[in-house]
This record gives structure tokens, C-alpha cells and sequence, in this order.
């Protein structure tokens, strides 16, 4: 601001405008009457009702004091992910840097200068609303005076997307629009669009997913198919070629509950603005249908009633349950009808059927000829195909007609000695089991090594050895002597869960306090059937505010790193660090733009949506002025591509053109606040008095001559 004196000359009437109009008028008259018949006297007597008119008309000098105000230019600068292609941020820092220098040497301009589109900026980016300008230009402006607002300069590469928002982003500033666009005009880009994904899909039936392939070829340039990978959770599942400009279908099923990543990429394209867009994201929370699970109770026993509550309990557990009341060789003529609701269908359950089961569980099962030996064959099958088995025994483990005997025993991770071991002892976690998923969780009750567990004590265990060649077998509970006592196997592509002893009920029951039976087997169930936060072996992220939290288990030796993909390829190095949990690593990272993360520890791949999954500012990547050039014209500025020249900076009047070919014009408003006022009457009372008294009587003294 700079200060200025300035004086001017205005009239503050003592009598109502009418009557001081009403004496001109009159004198007017006079002065017509005084001209025609040339009295002696009339010219003085004018002179006197003409300083009486002044008097009336109280005129005075009015001296201001001024101090002009600077005016304010909006520079805009695009930090939006867009820029991050092709050469633009050069293009855009080396724009704002002449900028500034320009309107630095100018000091009547005001510059404020705003960032507008960076992710994370504002709540409005997990909405996936797209690069905002109208909002930022809107608000930056909104405690401007009219009369000091010289205009906008926006360093943009043209994708903007609320400029149609009128009720949202408010009236545009009323002053020149310039835009310098950053980019080529011309750049080959291909996208993929997700159009329709489902938000939910049964585990183990079919699903499907649409989407499109869109690039802007040269007109003369033919269209070819272009190939496209399906990958779920890092997995690829389909490859195929498609033709760009139409949706396709691609089918695919679940294979595990919770969320899924489902990831469309299309092959890159040479000399193409960007990769970052060659890809759409969906994700589909698998739900499983009603677990289909088959209890085979092979006598009644106390226990049997602690796993009927257990699976009963479940909503998603269709349970099939039968027991054993009578074997054949004790047959005393009752009639079947008798003993049973219905007959044991075992050609149903055990070979037209046994595949529409996800878990069996034998406890306590006998060999007595009720089931044919082809059928242990049909479940050894059904588990290396992939189902699940669950086994808990007892004493009849250890005799001749037990399981082991069977061809189930071959899947099974433990051979029976023959011994039964009659003595109370308490569960105790391995050191494998303290850190594995299944039984981590009860490390809270199981004390320290050597201390006695918060739970009660079992009474009964089965003696046995591990057996060789059944797959691979984890120990996570021991029982008398150190003796396996809960076991998990991998067969193939199946799971197998085992108890050798028959006494977890005492725990149902709150014998000595009782014990969490019901966590133990619930944990178990859901390995057995491949529940993706159970594995052993997992890498995972998670987002928390705008920091990546990935997480490293193992039970083996954990990595000291990972590898995070970015979306547009970029590869970053994060370190992990043991955390205070056993068989977990830890690490973080600072994440920039949306998009889909990948990231990789050389074994798993684990992706991490970050904002929108198909973030709008990736949906065209192109720099273009189709969106803000009409904005620009109405107000009277002008657009330039970077790539051809950056125009001048020039003051310009309001009435004046606001833009020329090599130029950009700012309003020179001339805007100024008075700071200070003096006034000064030109005629004051007693002078207007005296000369209206000497006028009189001059004018008298010549009539009288």
C-alpha cells in the first residue's frame, strides 16, 4: 500500500435540495430581467443573491488522505497425481517460478498462491471426487473485495472434474481465468475401466466381473486386441485377448471369505502417457454358504455332546450328525426302526455325497464294519483333493480296530503305540504352538514355559509317535511325557486336525475352571478349512490414515524386508523390524496417490487398496483443454500450452483486452481505503454576511445617483 493526499470540492446544502433549487431558478429569473431593462444597482444586487445561493448550496473543500490497495492474483498450481506423468511437474515448477519472479517485481500485486488437488488434502479424496479447482479457487477467494481482485493464473494439466459444480463449489471470482497447461496435446494412453463387479460372491461358485479396455489410437492407427491378465489377491486365474472399446466378462470363484482383490491389467503399449491407468481394481467380500460338516460320533460319550453344542452353535454350520448306538456284532434282534430316526446312509454320506462336504470329524470312532473299507479310502480322497478332517480319540485309538488301521490312518500325523496313558496332566502350548495363528491367541492362559496353565487339567491320554512320510505335521500342544497331544497336518491339498485324547469335554464342563475348548476347536475347524487369517504364513497391510501398516508372519525365519509396488510401477525398499509378538515382523509406509499397492517379500504378494479403488483422476490422464477453455474465455483470459511459450504478465485496465497471443492480463483496479478526512468551508458565514451588506448598499447607493 502506498499513501496519497488528495482534494476535492463538494457542497453539504443547509436548507432541503427543493428550496435551494427553487432560489436558482429565481435568480435565473433576476438576472434575465436585470439584462433586458439595464436597472441602475441590478448587477450588485446579483451579485449579492448570488453569494446568498452559495450559502445555501454550503459549498466546501475536502482534503482525503488515501492509502491504495494492492490487488490479489490467485495462482493455482495442480499437485494432483496427473502431474506426475510425462515431464509436468518441470513443466509446472518452472511455470511457477517465472511466476512469481513476475508478480515479485510488481508491488501492487497481492500474489496467493494455492495448492489444489494433492492427495490427502481434504477429506473429499476418499470420496474419490476427482481434482477440485472450482472448491480451491472459490475458497481462496471468498474475503476478496470485487474492486481488489485482479484474476487467476492456474498451472493445471486441464483434468479438472468439478467445474460443473455449480451448488457445491460456488460462484466463480469475477476476473480473468488464465490456464497454462502442462503435457503434449497429443499422447497415446490406454485405460482399463472396471463397469460392473459384484460386491459380494459365494466361496467356491462362480463369479464374474465386467470391464473395458479404451486408448486413443491415431485415427489412421487399426485396432488390435489387446491382452488382458485376471489376477485375485496377486494370483492370476485368466489370460485372453480382447478388443478395445467393449466390455467383457471375465468368470472366476472365490476361493476364501473376506475381502479379495480382483485386479484387470492390460498389456502396456508402446510410447503410451502412463501405466498407472492400465489397470482396475474391485473388491468382492467372499461369504461362504452354510458349511456343510459331518460329525461321525463313533459311541456315546461324554465328550460327544461338547461338539454337538459347538457346531450347533454356529449359524453357518449345516451340521449332519450320527452316532454309533449298536455295532453289528452286538445285535439282539432289535428292529433298525427301533434304534435309530432314520438308517445310516453310508453309500450316500460316503461316496455319491462326500464331496459336497467342507469338514468331517470322527470322534471317538471304532472299526466295526459299519462303514466298508472302500469308504476310508473315498474320505483319504476326499482330503487330498482338498476337504478337511478332523479326528479326537480315544482308548480305542491304542486297540486293533482304530482308525490307524484304516486308510484314513495313512493322513493321519500320528501312529498309536498301544498304550493309554490314565493320569491327570495339563495341556500344555509347544514352542511351535505359542506362535502359531491356531493357538497363539491363548498364550494368555497358558503362562510361561514350565508355569502351571489357567486352564484344568485332562485325565486321559492316547500314547503315540509321529508318523513318517504323512505330510507335514505341527505339534502345537503336548500332554504327558511331551506326547502330541494337538495336531495339525497338510495332505495334498487337504488339512487333517487331530486330538489324541478324548477329554476336552472336561473343559466344556469347568472341571478345575474349565478352559477354552470352545476357541481350541473353533480355531481348528477353521484352518482345517483354509481360512485365509489362520495360515501360517501371511503378509498383509493395512491402512491407517495415509500409512501403510504391513505385518510379516512366519514361522520360520522372518524377512528384513519387503518391496512395495506403487501404482505406476515405481518399486520402493521397506524394512521390517521384529515386533514384541513372536513370529511377527513389522514395517510401515508413507503412501502418496490412490490407487492399488502391491506388495512382495519374494515368497507372498498382498495388495492394499489405498482411496478409490478407480480413482477418477485416473480415468483420463491426458492433458487437455476441452474443460477449462470455455471457463477462461468467458472471463476474458486466455490458455497456453507450456509446451509452446509461457505469455507475460501485464496490468490491464477493466475495460481492456485481458489478453493478447505472448501476454496474460491482471485487472489494475486502482482500489484505495481513505485513512483520514479535513474539511475547509469557501465561504464562511461572516464573510458571505459582509459581502452580501456591502453589495446591498453599494447597489442602493447607486440607485440613488
Amino acid at each position: 500500500m502506498t499513501g496519497a493526499t488528495t482534494t476535492v470540492m463538494t457542497f453539504a446544502p443547509i436548507v432541503p435540495v427543493w428550496l435551494v433549487v427553487t432560489a436558482g431558478l429565481v435568480l435565473l429569473g433576476l438576472t434575465v430581467v436585470v439584462v433586458l431593462h439595464r436597472a441602475r444597482g441590478g448587477v450588485l444586487r446579483l451579485a449579492a443573491f448570488a453569494i446568498m445561493f452559495l450559502v445555501l448550496l454550503g459549498p466546501y473543500y475536502q482534503r482525503e488522505q488515501r492509502e491504495s490497495q494492492d490487488d490479489v492474483v490467485l495462482v493455482m498450481v495442480d499437485q494432483s497425481a496427473s502431474q506426475s506423468v510425462e515431464n509436468r511437474q518441470a513443466q509446472r515448477d518452472e511455470a511457477l517460478k517465472k511466476v512469481r519472479a513476475a508478480i515479485a517485481a510488481d508491488p501492487s500485486l497481492e500474489p496467493r498462491y494455492v495448492n489444489f488437488g494433492a492427495y490427502g488434502a481434504s477429506s473429499s479424496d476418499d470420496a474419490d471426487e476427482g481434482t477440485l479447482l472450482r472448491r480451491a479457487m472459490v475458497s481462496a477467494a471468498a474475503d476478496v473485495p470485487r474492486d481488489r481482485y485482479a484474476g487467476a493464473i492456474v498451472i493445471t494439466d486441464g483434468q479438472v472434474h468439478d467445474m460443473d459444480d455449480t451448488a457445491a463449489g460456488g460462484a466463480l471470482p469475477d476476473g480473468p481465468l488464465h490456464v497454462l497447461l502442462t503435457g503434449e496435446r497429443e499422447a497415446l494412453d490406454r485405460r482399463v475401466a472396471i463397469t460392473r463387479a459384484p460386491g459380494y460372491g459365494l466361496v467356491g461358485h462362480d463369479t464374474s466381473i465386467a470391464f473395458q479396455v479404451d486408448e486413443n489410437r491415431a485415427a489412421s492407427g487399426a485396432v488390435q486386441p489387446v491382452p488382458v491378465t485376471l489376477t485375485v489377491d496377486g494370483q492370476v486365474i485368466s489370460r485372453r485377448q480382447v478388443m478395445p472399446g467393449k466390455e467383457t466378462v471375465i468368470g472366476f470363484s472365490l476361493d476364501h471369505a473376506g475381502s479379495s482383490v480382483v485386479e484387470v491389467s492390460a498389456e502396456t503399449v508402446a510410447g503410451e502417457l502412463t501405466t498407472i491407468n492400465n489397470a482396475g481394481v474391485a473388491t468382492i467380500n467372499g461369504v461362504r454358504d452354510r458349511l456343510r460338516v459331518l460329525l461321525i460320533s463313533g459311541q456315546p460319550h461324554a465328550g460327544e455332546r461338547t461338539w454337538r453344542n459347538l457346531l450347533k452353535s454356529d449359524p453357518a454350520v449345516d451340521l449332519i450328525h450320527f452316532t454309533i448306538l449298536r455295532p453289528p456284532e452286538k445285535s439282539d434282534f432289535t428292529p433298525v426302526q427301533e434304534l435309530s430316526l432314520i438308517t445310516f446312509p453310508t453309500f450316500e454320506l460316503f461316496d455319491i455325497k462326500i464331496d459336497d462336504f467342507d469338514l468331517m470329524v470322527f470322534d471317538r470312532y471304532v472299526v466295526r464294519h459299519v462303514l466298508a473299507p472302500r469308504y476310508f479310502r473315498n474320505i483319504e480322497n476326499f482330503v487330498r483333493k482338498g476337504g478337511g478332517l478332523l479326528v479326537v480319540v480315544g482308548p480305542e485309538y491304542a486297540g486293533s480296530r482304530s482308525l490307524n488301521e484304516t486308510a484314513v490312518g495313512d493322513i493321519l500325523p500320528v501312529r498309536p503305540t498301544g498304550t493309554v496313558m490314565e493320569q491327570g496332566f495339563y495341556p500344555r502350548l509347544s514352542d511351535l504352538g505359542r506362535i502359531h495363528p491356531v493357538t497363539a491367541p491363548l498364550t494368555s492362559l497358558s503362562g510361561e514355559p514350565g508355569e502351571v496353565p489357567a486352564w484344568g487339567r485332562w485325565l486321559r491320554q492316547v500314547e503315540s509317535t509321529m508318523r513318517d512320510g504323512s505330510g507335514k505335521s505341527d505339534v502345537l500342544m503336548q500332554g504327558i511325557n511331551d506326547q502330541p497331544l494337538v495336531m495339525l497336518n497338510r495332505i495334498d491339498d487337504g488339512r487333517v486336525g487331530m486330538l489324541t485324547s478324548d477329554q476336552i469335554w472336561l473343559w466344556a464342563r469347568g472341571f478345575e475352571g474349565g478352559g477354552p475348548q470352545a476357541e481350541l476347536l473353533r480355531r481348528m475347524a477353521h484352518w482345517i478349512m483354509k481360512e485365509p487369517a489362520l495360515e501360517e504364513e501371511q503378509l498383509s497391510a493395512k491402512l491407517s490414515g495415509q500409512i501403510l501398516a504391513i505385518t510379516r508372519k512366519s514361522m520360520k525365519a522372518l524377512p528384513t524386508s519387503v518391496t512395495v509396488i506403487v501404482p505406476g510401477g515405481e518399486r520402493e525398499t521397506v524394512a521390517l523390524n521384529k515386533s514384541l509378538v513372536a513370529g511377527e515382523a513389522s514395517g510401515s509406509y508413507q503412501v502418496g496417490v490412490p490407487g492399488v499397492y502391491r506388495i512382495e517379500d519374494g515368497e507372498h504378494t498382498t495388495l492394499a487398496a489405498v482411496g478409490s479403488l478407480n480413482p477418477m483422476e485416473y480415468s483420463d490422464l491426458r492433458a487437455s483443454e476441452d474443460i477449462l477453455k470455455p471457463y477462461a474465455t468467458a472471463s476474458g483470459g486466455g490458455m497456453w500450452w507450456l509446451s509452446d511459450m509461457q505469455p507475460d504478465i501485464r496490468r490491464t485496465k477493466e475495460n481492456r483486452d485481458q489478453r493478447g497471443r505472448d501476454w496474460m492480463g491482471l485487472r489494475n483496479n486502482q482500489s484505495y481505503v481513505v485513512t483520514g478526512i479535513a474539511s475547509v468551508q469557501l465561504l464562511p458565514g461572516w464573510l458571505a454576511a459582509g459581502l452580501i451588506i456591502f453589495l446591498l448598499m453599494a447597489a442602493w447607493w447607486r440607485e440613488a445617483r
